[in-house]
């Protein structure tokens, strides 16, 4: 669907994209990380043909979009961070003057806005100023006209910024419905929403990509130790003494006990070890109450600090 390759843009002597290649299969949800200056914003805005490369190439299927950009825009829709919105314009104004630009058929204007009224949930506003509406509704106004042009791919930039805990709630549901029929990428810089929605992660720092792919496969290449977090009800020193005769456990670090009368530790052991049944087998053994086992995965936050800031371990 998308191929990306040696993907670069200068800007004079600052280099914001360096060489960046990836591929996105259709019906994939992928989320789209970097600090700011990374060249997030930079890679959609070309994604797009909102920008032009200063080299490599961008294909939609077979279609170079820097040549072909006219032909490659109408399969994309874009939701940059601030809304292409006109506060004068009544919604079914705005989306009709979107299905004008978008070059949609006049027999189906009409039915191209319908549909989108419906898909994200403004049938209610239709006749309402845009610039009388909340910013969550003014978002899902935004997602709207992304949509006019019944595109094969959705480019999402921020698209929850400055909304309410309810509103990004929202959103968050509406994205996810939309990736069942279009391929999208999305960038936020809200993580776990990017954990939430999307089955696929790239991260980007200093113009090249960091890392790309499932989280669960990301976790594990970065990871330099098994985790396991063990809760005893027993004192430290007696949760300690039933670990110690475990082989392959490198290191026992305390944690805070949400449980009364219990004794948590975060286990690490050599990296691909599970090391829970000898784990169970030694408390049994020395007749120590365990009461909790558990794999303690990285956090996409962790991961995208150790990525992009130097952090040498993945947790603490």
């Amino acid at each position: 669907m998308i191929e990306v390759q040696d993907l670069t843009k200068r800007y004079g002597r600052h280099l914001a994209v360096d060489r960046v290649s990836f591929k996105v299969a259709q019906g994939e949800v992928v989320g789209f990380l970097g600090p700011n200056g990374a060249g997030k914003s930079t890679t959609m805005n070309i994604l797009t043909g909102y920008l032009s490369a200063t080299d490599g190439e961008v294909f939609i299927d077979d279609t170079n979009i820097l040549e072909e950009p006219e032909r490659v825009k109408q399969r994309i829709g874009y939701l940059p961070e601030t809304p292409p919105l006109y506060p004068e314009m009544t919604v079914r104004e705005y989306l009709r003057f979107v299905c004008r630009i978008k070059q949609v058929p006049k027999n189906e204007i009409d039915d191209r806005i319908e549909q989108g009224l419906h898909k994200v949930g403004i049938v209610e506003v239709y006749n309402r100023l845009v610039g009388n509406l909340s910013k969550g509704y003014r978002q899902r106004v935004g997602l709207a006209q992304a949509l006019m042009g019944n595109p094969d791919i959705l480019v999402l930039d921020e698209p929850t910024s400055g909304l309410d805990p309810k509103q990004i709630i929202e959103i968050r549901d509406l994205i996810r419905d939309l990736g069942s029929d279009h391929t999208v990428i999305l960038s936020s810089h809200i993580l776990p929403e990017v954990n939430e929605i999307c089955k696929r992660v790239m991260i980007i720092n200093e113009g090249r990509i960091a890392k790309d792919g499932d989280l669960a496969t990301i976790t594990n290449d970065l990871a330099d130790a098994s985790q396991v977090v063990v809760t005893a009800r027993a004192d430290e020193q007696a949760t300690r003494d039933a670990l110690k005769g475990v082989v392959g456990i490198t290191r026992v670090d305390l944690m805070q006990s949400a449980e009364k009368d219990a004794t948590e530790v975060l286990v690490l052991s050599e990296k691909n070890s599970d090391v829970r049944a000898e784990i169970a087998s030694a408390f049994a053994s020395k007749s120590v109450p365990l009461i909790g086992l558990r794999v303690k995965n990285a956090t996409l936050e962790e991961i995208f600090l150790q990525l992009t800031s130097g952090v040498q371990e993945v947790a603490s």
